[in-house]
């Protein structure tokens, strides 16, 4: 943690009193994090106590011994809800990073990570290996496998789309963003309309709605090192997200190639996103949340937010899927209906009480 000195020139000392405060900020939140999953993989329809809990979970990592009249709870804990509660805080990390990631790039307060597509294509890309087949070689990996396709077919699209003499426009981006979403989206429903099952319609809920029922070991890695290296790239590169922030005019004069960032930035977050969507579905409103309400906490230095939004949004999604699973067991409410009922109150209430704008309060 930094030393404050009396002495130093004042911005010195505001700019360690800010570092100071996203520090602890964010070991706050770890912390949280940490308990709260450690909650959340003992809830459930069979509830066990956290100390029980730490138990299961220390012997699967340790590989110690199980009572033979306890290996059924031992099995419930850590092959069906570790992974789950997992992957929540891995999709929920990863969308907080991408949607400080995606509005910066299109400098709109209203932007989220499916705001360019990805999420509808993926979507179509689910479906359409669901309903028609189609790499049947890759097992249970074939509908994630095609959700992340459709994915970035999606990204593709908008770039060929937006870009004009191979120049990206925030503004081109969010419309052909929309615009390519509703046709996915129109995609999806005459697919479902022709499917020769009625199982096809579920699968629509799934992948629109979004949820964690399908989480395994087997699926968790590969979304968790996407997500992680995802992050890593964006925290690096945090100063240019500053520049690129502040307007096509400002970034140029400050030596950064606007276009090349926003294509960099479209190609990371397509794939990072693809992959959330892929073992996820389409879960909305936590890539919008999240980067405003840590905005408020720690200021709009990319820098800070990228420190703790991740966090923040790990946090939030592992609450939010607990809520799914628990609020009505032994049936499961949508994730995504969850996260916009919880949503849009808080963050109307975060508008309504604090005189906030974009990119700072």
């Amino acid at each position: 943690m930094p030393r404050l000195d009396a002495r130093a020139h004042p911005e010195t000392i505001r700019r360690a009193g800010r570092t100071l405060r996203v520090g602890l900020v964010a070991i706050g939140l770890a912390a949280l994090l940490v308990a709260s999953a450690l909650v959340a993989i003992g809830a459930g329809p069979a509830s066990i106590a956290p100390a029980d809990t730490a138990g299961y979970l220390w012997a699967a990592l340790t590989g110690g011994t199980i009572p033979a009249d306890e290996v059924s709870r031992y099995q419930i804990i850590w092959q069906i809800r570790t992974p789950r509660v997992l992957l929540a805080a891995v999709v929920g990390a990863g969308l907080g990073a991408m949607g400080v990631a995606v509005q910066a790039m299109v400098r709109n307060a209203l932007a989220e990570p499916y705001l360019l597509g990805v999420s509808a294509g993926a979507a179509t890309g689910a479906v359409s290996v669901g309903v028609w087949g189609g790499l049947g070689a890759l097992g249970i990996y074939a509908v994630s496998t095609g959700a992340f396709l459709g994915g970035l077919v999606a990204c593709a699209v908008v770039y060929l789309a937006a870009a004009r003499a191979s120049v990206l426009s925030p503004l081109r981006l969010v419309l052909v963003g929309v615009a390519m979403s509703f046709a996915f989206q129109a995609a999806t429903s005459v697919i479902v309309y022709f499917a020769p099952n009625a199982e096809a319609a579920s699968t629509v809920l799934f992948w629109t709605m979004g949820g964690f029922g399908a989480a395994s070991w087997a699926t968790l890695p590969v979304v968790a090192v996407a997500v992680a290296a995802g992050i890593a790239i964006l925290a690096f590169r945090a100063g240019r997200l500053d520049v690129l922030s502040l307007g096509d005019e400002a970034a140029a004069s400050l030596g950064v190639d606007t276009g090349r960032e926003l294509r960099w930035l479209l190609v990371l977050t397509s794939v990072v996103t693809g992959a959330m969507v892929a073992v996820s579905g389409a879960i909305g409103f936590v890539g919008l949340v999240v980067p405003h309400l840590i905005r408020i906490w720690v200021g709009a230095s990319h820098a800070r937010v990228l420190a703790v939004a991740p966090l923040a949004g790990a946090l939030l999604m592992v609450w939010i899927d607990l809520a799914s699973r628990t609020l009505v067991a032994p049936r499961e409410i949508p994730v995504g209906a969850v996260t916009a009922l919880i949503g849009v109150p808080v963050f109307v209430y975060m508008l309504r009480r604090r005189a906030y704008l974009f990119g700072g309060s």
